[in-house]
């Protein structure tokens, strides 16, 4: 596995400082949000100029720019307000394609999982299978994150299980949706809603070849009954199995630190939990 960081924790840090912190760290990869928050560099509508400066700073850095995310839900119960999500999705897939990308992260939705059936679970189902033909036009694929619901709760989030969250409806959307759709898995999202290490395992041994690249996470279990973001090794997850089984990968796998305010530390505690559980399981 490659390592790199995930854009969602440096929403409050300048791109350049960023690839900065790559550098630092010796992370070979830099996802870019792309129109996700208000603070990205790219949002819709961006300039051609806008873009090649982008393109710059990551070659001037040594980053690799494989990954870039774009945030959307097809799950809302209003159709039209899903087909304006495919709509920017689609301007989003064209932005990523001229940056150069090979993946852009989507979601499936965030509603439970139980509101999205018959003609919600069509719609999602045709959304993402329109927006596959629209990256395939740009020449970039599609992942889709194993992600649940979030609500606040207790101080921290909450998460429920969404369609791409719940093994057995992740199993149904991956067979309805063509193979050029990928996942992004994140293990720390699965925690979240229950599944225990091996469980996660498991569904990452399943899914496999349909993987495009990782997002490394955890979450910690709060006394009032939330969920805290944490770095990896922190939380519910046992990482040191973890990070020795996600070592046979061969692509990339981003640490995706979620708060903000010490996101440098985050990041390098998550990088060094990966490490050395695979330096540990590593003969000499």
């Amino acid at each position: 596995m490659i390592y790199g960081a995930a854009a969602w924790g440096f929403r409050e840090t300048g791109l350049e400082q960023q690839l900065a912190l790559m550098k630092k760290y010796g992370l070979a990869e830099l996802e870019l949000s792309i129109a996700g928050h208000p603070n990205d560099c790219l949002q819709l509508g961006c300039t051609s100029a806008e873009i090649a400066q982008v393109k710059k700073l990551y070659a001037e850095y040594g980053i690799g720019l494989s990954a870039t995310s774009a945030s959307n839900d097809f799950t809302f119960a209003e159709p039209e307000k899903c087909r304006e999500q495919l709509r920017d999705i689609c301007l989003k897939l064209e932005i990523a394609g001229r940056l150069g990308a090979k993946h852009v992260r989507v979601f499936a939705g965030f509603s439970p999982a139980a509101e999205v059936s018959n003609a919600r679970w069509e719609l999602m189902i045709d959304c993402l299978r329109q927006a596959a033909v629209a990256a395939e036009k740009n020449g970039v694929r599609i992942a889709v994150e194993t992600h649940g619901g979030v609500e606040s709760c207790g101080g921290g989030v909450r998460h429920f299980h969404s369609t791409s969250s719940r093994p057995d409806l992740l199993e149904k959307m991956m067979g309805e949706l063509p193979t050029e759709v990928g996942l992004v898995f994140d293990p720390g999202n699965l925690g979240a809603v229950g599944l225990d290490t091996d469980e996660v395992i498991s569904l990452y041994r399943q899914y496999r070849n349909r993987i495009c690249y990782f997002h490394l996470k955890d979450f910690a279990p709060l006394s009032t009954g939330g969920l805290l973001p944490c770095a990896c090794g922190d939380g519910k997850l046992d990482w040191s199995k973890l990070a020795v089984v996600f070592a046979e990968f061969p692509g990339v796998g981003l640490i995706e630190y979620e708060l903000p305010e010490d996101v440098e530390d985050g990041l390098r505690r998550s990088l060094s939990a990966l490490e050395s559980a695979v330096n540990a399981a590593t003969p000499d």
